[in-house]
């Protein structure tokens, strides 16, 4: 909740202010949002004139504080772009549209760029929450075409461990990455996984199980 106070030289002047301040528009304060501290007084010539005072109070949803963070930092990479926004399952997802080779830039290498947009977006739409809201931050079609490889990935290191009877160590993943892995081979038969080392180089291990 966020709660602003802003002078004019009329209450609607005063909410003008309070609206931009709190980068949103005129008609997303409600009414009943607005206190009106003093409606101002207009002087004689003027003298003993007072600005008109206003209290907004305003809470922004979890979608939207997703979306203005994550336009915001688009906007500052200078890259133009859409959203699209959704809020399910307790989930805030914002997906990035534009031309290819500039939301491209987005994603980074293996989605580096990408996870420190997402994690950073999930700091900001927590900040304030009481129960945790997972975000997901995508372009592109990026994550669900890494899910897919990643699967392939995992099915395909585990055949090669039940083949050579050797632990597989997969390159560094982070966290989301390597619960796609483990996920994929829980119940693959002959094999378990388990990750090792630390963070930001924590990789998962493929080990068979076959004697």
């Amino acid at each position: 909740m966020k709660i602003i106070e802003k002078k004019g030289k009329t209450v609607d002047e005063a909410v003008e202010a309070a609206a931009k301040e709190l980068g949103i528009n005129r008609e997303d304060i409600k009414p009943g949002d607005i206190e009106v501290v003093s409606e101002g007084k207009r002087g004689i010539l003027g003298l003993g004139t007072e600005d008109a005072v206003v209290r907004v109070s305003f809470e922004e949803s979890p979608l939207a504080k997703g979306e203005k963070y994550v336009k915001s930092i688009v906007e500052k990479m200078g890259i133009k772009a859409e959203y699209e926004g959704s809020f399910e399952d307790e989930t805030v997802k914002v997906v990035i549209n534009g031309d290819p080779d500039e939301v491209g830039l987005l994603i980074g290498r293996r989605g580096e760029t990408l996870d420190a947009i997402q994690y950073l977006t999930s700091l900001v739409v927590n900040k304030e929450e009481e129960d945790y809201l997972r975000v997901t931050v995508d372009t592109e079609n990026y994550r669900k075409k890494r899910e897919e490889t990643l699967i392939k990935l995992a099915k395909r290191m585990a055949s090669l461990a039940i083949k050579t009877r050797k632990n597989i160590n997969l390159d560094p993943m982070n966290p989301n990455e390597r619960r796609i892995i483990h996920s994929t081979l829980q119940n693959y038969k002959n094999v378990t996984t388990y990750s090792s080392g630390q963070e930001p180089n924590r990789y998962v291990v493929i080990t068979t199980n076959k004697k």
